[in-house]
């Protein structure tokens, strides 16, 4: 009863959220924010009560626990920008102890962007690249029939040209079912619990004469660079089953999101599924986000039974971005 009042406290007073103001980039490592999973995504992201297969490692550590089979999948992001994403991860559930996972994530900007200065605007015959990646292990375990938790330990790393941030930092997550409406779920996570990320490297080093021109000793200067968290961020949703029979299921959700460095919104979705074989996914993220270009998204699925004890799982999502075009999410899984 105390878990049940606790979580929803916390849905009640998320309502009140939305009067803090924006810090945008006041935080490092922003490709954590990029979501993981086309069925998700589809969702509207709002997932962290739903989250029940691998992709919980992201929304809901806790989801892992209901997650009883061995899983891998590997999921592709055309994101905006250019901007390439992919993760890869496993689990398994082991009996007597929980279910353990592994995961990695990495995220690619343009290759062979061009090194402008100001004394060179056009180009000084050099390229860099950035990108960011994270790897890390899970584990999640059902305390009660009713009630699971779940976390993520991660080291997270992030560069551009020749400098890089390393990090490390922890997910927990908890996930309450309520034996009412075909099965009330209340999930809450915090994510990206951890260190501060400073750049450092070779091109923060300045070389400068001491002394009239041709005279006096030569010194390295380094630049002083800031430390900046990582991008906290915490949910809290609550999901149902609106129809459940043998062939048909719809499973609706709203999630409240509380970031450290913006404002916070809410996001909504729904999955129909029929038979559990064919997906369809609707959904609406960063409701009432201040200045955001995020907003419908969409998305289908189809789990195929390969072998009696192997099945394949395809999933595709769509999410508009305004004026910066949209985003497409590809992944393939494999249940045993």
């Amino acid at each position: 009863m105390k878990i049940k009042i606790i979580l929803l406290v916390l849905l009640i007073n998320s309502v009140n959220w939305s009067q803090s103001t924006s810090k945008s980039g006041t935080t490092a490592a922003q490709f954590l924010k990029i979501g993981i999973g086309p069925r998700a995504i589809a969702m509207g992201s709002a997932f962290t009560a739903t989250a029940n297969d691998l992709t919980a490692i992201y929304w809901n550590p806790a989801g892992l626990s209901y997650n009883y089979s061995t899983d891998a999948m590997f999921n592709h992001t055309n994101w905006i920008a250019d901007v390439g994403y992919d993760f890869a991860g496993f689990s398994s559930n082991v009996s007597g102890i929980g279910t353990l996972g592994a995961f990695v994530s990495v995220m690619k900007s343009i290759d062979g962007m061009l090194v402008r200065t100001v004394e060179t605007p056009e180009g000084t015959g050099e390229r860099f690249d950035a990108g960011g990646m994270s790897i890390g292990l899970s584990f999640a375990r059902e305390l009660t029939d009713n009630f699971s938790i779940g976390f993520n330990a991660k080291y997270i790393r992030e560069y551009i040209w020749n400098e890089s941030a390393t990090g490390f930092a922890l997910d927990a997550g908890v996930l309450y079912r309520i034996d009412v409406l075909n099965e009330l779920r209340l999930g809450a996570s915090i994510s990206n619990f951890g260190t501060k990320m400073k750049l450092d490297g070779r091109d923060l080093i300045e070389v400068k004469q001491v002394g009239e021109s041709g005279q006096g000793n030569i010194i390295n200067s380094v630049i002083q660079i800031e430390e900046w968290d990582l991008p906290l961020l915490f949910r809290v949703g609550v999901a149902g089953d609106l129809i459940k029979s043998d062939a048909i299921r719809l499973t609706t959700e709203i999630d409240a999101v509380h970031p450290n460095d913006h404002t916070e919104y809410l996001n909504l979705g729904s999955e129909l599924a029929w038979n559990e074989l064919l997906f369809f996914r609707v959904g609406y993220a960063s409701l009432f986000e201040d200045k955001t270009e995020k907003g419908f998204t969409g998305g289908i699925g189809l789990n195929y039974r390969l072998i009696e004890s192997v099945k394949v799982l395809f999933d595709y999502a769509y999410q508009d971005f305004g004026r910066l075009k949209n985003a497409h999410y590809f992944s393939v899984g494999v249940k045993f």
